[in-house]
C-alpha cells in the first residue's frame, strides 16, 4: 500500500487512468488514499472508446470527485472512424466531460501507422474546435509534426494541454508559444531521465503550469519508503508538487494553489 505525506493544501491531479484494469481490485481505497492525501479533484484520462465512457460515467456519477476526458490516444487511432468519431461528439455533451483526448501523436513506439495518427488526431481537433472543449494531448518522438498540426489548426480551438511533458526546454517553448498550457508528472522526479525537467519547469508561466500522475504509470522515484509494487495512484501528487515547487524556488502552497487554480478554470472544475 503506498503511504505519502499529503499535500500542504487542496490539489488537483488533471490526468489519471483510473479505468485502468489494475485500479479494478481495490478503486475504492486508491481513492480513499488520493482523498487523505489531499487530491480534491481527479480529470480521468478516456484514451479509447471504452475507457473514455468508463471515465464519464465515473465522473457522472461522483461530480464533486471526477470529471472526465473523452478521445482516442495515438496507440488506439485505428480505432477511429466515423462511428467514433459520433462517439466522442456524443460524449461531449456530457456535463462532466470536461476536454477532448487523450489523442495526439507517438512515433516512439509507433504501435498505429503514423499517417492513421495524424488523421485520429485531426479529427479529434476538429472535435474538440467545434464543441469549444479544450484538449488533452500526447506528444512523444513527433515533436515536428505534432507542432506542425497543432499550429495550424490553433486559431480553431479553445485551451490546450500538452500532457506528461518530458521533452527539451525548445520544445517547451514551442508549446508555449502557441499558448499551450503543460502537465508535469512524476517524471521530473526521476534523477535519471528527469533532471532536465527541473529547469524546464522555471521555464513555465505561473498561468499554464499544471501537475498529474498519469496513473498507474510513471510513479515518482522520490516517493519514501519505496513500494513494492510500480503502479502508481493519485496519491503520489504531492511527490510532483514538493518536486516542482523546489525546483521553481516557490513554496508547496503556492504550487498548490496556482496549479488547482488553472487545472479549475481549464477544466471547468466547480467549488
Amino acid at each position: 500500500m503506498l503511504q505519502t505525506e499529503p499535500a500542504v493544501a487542496p490539489i488537483v491531479d488533471i490526468g489519471v487512468n483510473l479505468t485502468h484494469e489494475s485500479f479494478k481490485s481495490d478503486f475504492a481505497l486508491v481513492v480513499e488514499r488520493a482523498t487523505a492525501a489531499n487530491i480534491r479533484h481527479m480529470v480521468v484520462t478516456g484514451s479509447d472508446l471504452a475507457s473514455s465512457g468508463a471515465a464519464a460515467q465515473l465522473s457522472n456519477l461522483q461530480p464533486e470527485r471526477f470529471s472526465a476526458t473523452a478521445g482516442i490516444h495515438p496507440h488506439y487511432a485505428n480505432q477511429f472512424d466515423d462511428a467514433a468519431g459520433a462517439s466522442i461528439l456524443e460524449l461531449a455533451k456530457e456535463s462532466r466531460v470536461c476536454a477532448i483526448g487523450e489523442t495526439g501523436l507517438d512515433f516512439f513506439r509507433d504501435i498505429c501507422p503514423r499517417d492513421t495518427q495524424e488523421r485520429s488526431f485531426v479529427r479529434q481537433i476538429e472535435i474538440a474546435s467545434g464543441t469549444g472543449l479544450p484538449m488533452f494531448l500526447h506528444q512523444r518522438e513527433a515533436h515536428d509534426r505534432f507542432t506542425g498540426i497543432l499550429k495550424e489548426h490553433r486559431a480553431s480551438l479553445n485551451d490546450v494541454v500538452v500532457h506528461c511533458f518530458t521533452d527539451t526546454a525548445e520544445a517547451l517553448e514551442d508549446y508555449l508559444e502557441l499558448d499551450c498550457h503543460i502537465g508535469i508528472t512524476g517524471w521530473i522526479c526521476d534523477e535519471r531521465r528527469g533532471r532536465h525537467l527541473l529547469d524546464c519547469v522555471r521555464s513555465i508561466p505561473a498561468d499554464r503550469l499544471m501537475i498529474e500522475t498519469d496513473a498507474p504509470y510513471l510513479i515518482p522515484r522520490t516517493l519514501k519508503p519505496r513500494p513494492a509494487t510500480r503502479r502508481n495512484e493519485p496519491c503520489t501528487l504531492p511527490c510532483v508538487l514538493r518536486t516542482v515547487a523546489s525546483a521553481r524556488g516557490e513554496t508547496e502552497q503556492q504550487v498548490a494553489q496556482t496549479t488547482t487554480a488553472n487545472a479549475r478554470r481549464f477544466f471547468s472544475i466547480d467549488g
